[in-house]
């Protein structure tokens, strides 16, 4: 009786369990790929969703500069301008 308990609780417990996760496909345009590499790398691109479109050019260029100088995303400077264009011109105001 003790084995068959165990058995079910270790099949219960290595089951996978799947969220209600979906493929984030972002706008295609010039510096998405920038923004895959380097925002994906370190979170999740749904942050992106969750704030369009309220940010302002100011406001992303504000938030990628952050994410370089505050937490040191190693994103060089030619990368970190297209992350802002791009996100301004899809994902914002």
């Amino acid at each position: 009786m003790h084995k068959t308990l165990l058995a079910a609780a270790l099949a219960l417990l290595t089951t996978p369990v799947f969220a209600d996760e979906f493929a984030l496909n972002l706008k295609k345009d010039v510096g998405s790929d920038a923004v895959q590499t380097h925002c994906g790398s370190c979170h999740s691109l749904d942050y992106i969703l969750m704030n369009s479109p309220y940010p302002s050019a100011q406001l992303w260029d504000a938030e990628v500069t952050k994410m370089i100088k505050a937490f040191g995303a190693p994103i060089d400077d030619k990368d970190a301008e297209a992350i802002k264009v791009y996100l301004a011109k899809n994902y914002g105001k």
